[in-house]
């Protein structure tokens, strides 16, 4: 049995209650992983947050820092989800946490863009062989198995739910040829591929000529009329527009550009995603970026009964149980519009970036009037000129700092994709003249997929609380740990 007296210990990113982190444990929130371990008196074993054993009770948990931590008082490493492999606590330190950010990268289909395991390790600051181990120990399979089995989970739902010839689908989702594809196929399922197509039938309905449809399945209840307002209100004039009762705008991944439309099934707890055909061959990374801008892996039962345990956000939580925290479909583009939203109206900050989408933009053709431009690229960005942007009727400072940033993004030096370290990120942003806290946070928030991000500095916020300062708004948010940004987004539709 291991000491009742286990010493607690935590890092600055997960200071608070243990019933914080107990709450962050019982949602096995992957966000979390690698930021604290727990231990379990009536078992003498420690855990990562994600372990998928049945989650003890309150009573018996014991959190540390760190697997070191854990072991020096006893316990021993639980051997379902390995704790003892996972060496560092923060995010960039956890060797589980990176493994899964290399598998989200490869799932984005980075490893068939070109490059080889080499443009993954250069994006990670590793090896190709650091990447192969660090995979292999973390997730128990080779880079290119997690390939694998990617193009065959797509080749799956394409099969199910789109009428894509299977020698169209076999290279969309990333095979070489029909006969790898259909090897590969029966040698995982036991069976071919033309199999499930006769099983399946479409449940999205009839898509028009040159399009297909697809199902994005989320844990239900969702607020889909908050998100769509929220989009709303923020949408890149000419590369978004929601109309319709439905989400809709252009998109450029791995040289193809398009356009997607997003409508909601709630018979299905589903999101239904219309997309041009031709942007097939970028599946992976379109879906997954996808999942992040709604916000489909969230857990709102969980995350509900936490926050409605305050007065102050009872009713706001009853009233919407399903919110979501809105994400962002491509880092730049949202850093950019939180840049241009300092100290100005929402209203003001969407004319200023719809004249950047005009000026920078690339035009392309869709069937919606509505949209006419691909979003601009941070080297867009880059290559022009602070006076170029100012002239638009962006502030001077501002348009210098937005053109700083689009530089750093561009050359590599900062990246903003989710998963990515919050702190690191926030003390990079910040570091550029012009960028306050408030920015940085709503970065983290949005860009970052950070669930406990909190802009303390937000005048509306600090309002919603009763006009308190920024450090008193602080204090009030730990009750809401681990996830005060959806607080925050509470807060903001009060």
């Amino acid at each position: 049995m291991a000491s009742a007296r286990a010493e607690t210990c935590y890092i600055p990113a997960m200071s608070g209650s243990e019933q914080t982190l107990y709450d962050a444990l019982a949602a096995r929130d992957a966000r979390f992983d690698g930021l604290f371990f727990v231990g379990v008196t009536s078992t003498g074993i420690y855990c990562r947050p994600v372990c998928t054993a049945k989650t003890p009770k309150r009573a018996n948990c014991r959190f540390f820092e760190n697997a070191a931590a854990a072991e020096k008082a006893s316990f021993r490493p639980c051997l379902r989800c390995r704790p003892e492999l996972a060496p560092g606590c923060a995010p960039i330190d956890g060797a589980q946490r990176i493994a899964a950010r290399i598998a989200d990268r490869i799932g984005e289909g980075l490893l068939d863009a070109g490059g080889g395991l080499e443009r993954v390790a250069k994006e990670f600051h590793f090896s190709a062989r650091q990447i192969r181990r660090i995979v292999r120990n973390e997730l128990g399979v080779s880079p290119i198995e997690l390939v694998q089995t990617r193009r065959l989970l797509l080749a799956k739902q394409l099969l199910t739910e789109t009428t894509l010839p299977v020698i169209e689908i076999a290279y969309a989702s990333g095979f070489a040829s029909l006969r790898r594809f259909n090897d590969a196929f029966v040698k995982r399922y036991g069976m071919p591929p033309t199999r499930l197509r006769a099983k399946a039938v479409s449940e999205a309905g009839t898509p028009s000529p040159g399009t297909i449809t697809l199902r994005l399945s989320y844990r239900p209840p969702y607020d889909w009329t908050g998100m769509l307002a929220f989009l709303e209100a923020r949408a890149l004039s000419g590369v978004e527009w929601i109309g319709d009762g439905a989400y809709h705008r252009t998109v450029e991944l791995g040289g193809r550009s398009g356009w997607i439309r997003v409508r909601h099934s709630p018979t299905h707890n589903a999101l239904l995603v219309d997309l041009a055909q031709h942007l097939t061959p970028v599946l992976p990374a379109l879906l997954g970026r996808l999942r992040d801008v709604f916000d489909l892996n969230a857990r709102p039962d969980v995350i509900s009964a936490h926050l409605a345990q305050d007065p102050l956000l009872r009713t706001a939580v009853l009233a919407n149980p399903g919110l979501r925290t809105p994400g962002a479909f491509d880092g730049f583009e949202l850093a950019m519009r939180a840049i241009l939203g300092q100290q100005i109206t929402v209203k003001a900050a969407a004319t200023l970036a719809g004249r950047i989408v005009q000026t920078l933009g690339v035009p392309i053709a869709t069937p919606y009037p509505q949209l006419t431009h691909l979003a601009p690229t941070a080297a867009q960005v880059a290559a022009a000129s602070a006076a170029d942007i100012a002239r638009l009727g962006v502030v001077g400072k501002r348009a210098e700092c937005l053109v700083h940033v689009a530089g750093l993004i561009a050359d590599g030096t900062l990246t903003l994709h989710p998963g990515g370290d919050p702190e690191e990120t926030a003390r990079a942003l910040v570091a550029v003249p012009g960028i306050g806290p408030w920015t940085a946070q709503y970065i983290a928030l949005r860009a970052l997929r950070w669930p406990d991000a909190f802009p303390k500095e937000d005048v509306v916020l600090r309002n919603r609380l009763g006009g308190i300062t920024a450090a008193q708004a602080e204090a009030r948010s730990e009750v809401w740990r681990p996830w005060r940004g959806y607080a925050t987004l509470h807060l903001w539709r009060m």
